[in-house]
């Protein structure tokens, strides 16, 4: 379980073809400290630690970074999510949003996250708005019903609120200090991102699809 407040920002150091998708990132979390089958939320997917390491300084390590760790992405997570889709696929040298997993008497800042990607969503529109910035997305048709106003939805592993929504459009407005220590500062329309309902959300539904029966 997460919670949706992003505590690093990766960078992709390779992928490869090995079984589905292996993938080797570089982070400023103590490789010592991770240990392998741990889970960590990449862009709001849950992945398993299949193995880590340190990086060499001579092998030209992104600024700040010191470990790295590797995750196998499955054909399934290809399909249901923006790691292998749109403009900006998983590759060298892309960011990454990360979060370590939730720990008992961990703070609980944002909202309750799995990691399950649910779907994926586009950026339709970017509007600044004072010092922040208005993004509006387009969900799937299926998922549409799960995102309310004052909501909570996880985008690229972000705990984020639901402004407003018409149809299978809504709206979120990332404040400076998220757009600093996520990689949501390079937000373009036309990215497609991972997005998790809220948990809550859709066991309401769930019931609610019982109780007509």
């Amino acid at each position: 379980m997460f919670t949706g407040i992003v505590t690093d920002v990766g960078t992709i150091l390779a992928t490869r073809k090995q079984g589905d998708m292996r993938v080797r990132i570089a982070t400023r979390y103590d490789p010592s400290g991770i240990d392998p089958g741990a889970s960590i939320a990449c862009d709001g997917v849950c992945l398993t630690v299949v193995d880590r390491g340190f990086l060499d300084e001579a092998a030209d390590a992104p600024a700040g970074m010191a470990g790295w760790f590797d995750v196998d992405v499955s054909a399934e997570t290809l399909a249901r999510t923006a790691i292998g889709r749109g403009p900006k696929p998983w590759a060298a040298g892309r960011p990454v949003n990360l979060e370590r997993a939730l720990r008992v008497g961990d703070e609980l800042g944002g909202h309750i996250v799995s990691g399950h990607v649910d779907g994926v969503a586009e950026v339709v529109a970017l509007a600044p708005e004072g010092d922040s910035l208005r993004v509006t997305l387009r969900a799937p048709e299926a998922l549409a019903p799960f995102i309310a106003p004052k909501g909570s939805v996880a985008l690229d592993g972000t705990s984020l609120t639901v402004n407003e929504v018409e149809g299978c459009t809504f709206g979120i407005n990332l404040i400076p200090h998220t757009r600093a220590v996520t990689r949501w500062g390079a937000v373009e329309k036309g990215d497609l991102v991972n997005l998790e309902v809220d948990t809550l959300a859709r066991y309401v539904a769930r019931l609610h699809e019982w109780q007509r029966r």
